[in-house]
């Protein structure tokens, strides 16, 4: 993870209970989530994090794309994530709900992620970059 995403993920982790939204729209499915919410998916697409010229780009982070919309993200690989197929059942829930943003910028919805096939969780985010980032 790039340093100044992980010091942005630390401090919305770190802040105090009560400090943050109950709830956003969010910026990727365009649905109010509120801490705690799960929602259960299928696996649409697992991918690296960038593609270059439409192919995969090895070492660049995992991401996956839900049926239902939602999208997870990480500078890292996660092995959990990688494992995933098309069509595995999945849970993501609401972990941590992005502080301080721009009027309809709420990019960083943290989510814990388990591929309910393989039983493998993660956490990761619905975007690349904090709200309000790049």
């Amino acid at each position: 993870m790039k340093l100044a995403a992980a010091v942005a993920l630390a401090a919305m982790i770190a802040a105090p209970a009560g400090a943050g939204p109950r709830a956003v729209v969010s910026s990727v499915t365009h649905r109010p989530e509120r801490v705690g919410q799960c929602f259960l998916t299928r696996i649409k697409r697992v991918e690296t994090r960038l593609e270059d010229g439409g192919r995969p780009v090895p070492g660049s982070g995992s991401a996956i794309e839900f049926a239902d919309g939602h999208y997870n993200v990480s500078y890292d690989q996660v092995p959990a994530m990688d494992r995933g197929r098309r069509g595995d059942p999945a849970r993501l829930c609401v972990l941590v709900l992005p502080r301080q943003c721009p009027a309809g910028d709420t990019r960083g919805i943290l989510y814990g992620g388990r591929d309910l096939r393989t039983g493998a969780g993660w956490r990761a985010s619905d975007a690349e970059h904090m709200c309000g980032g790049a």
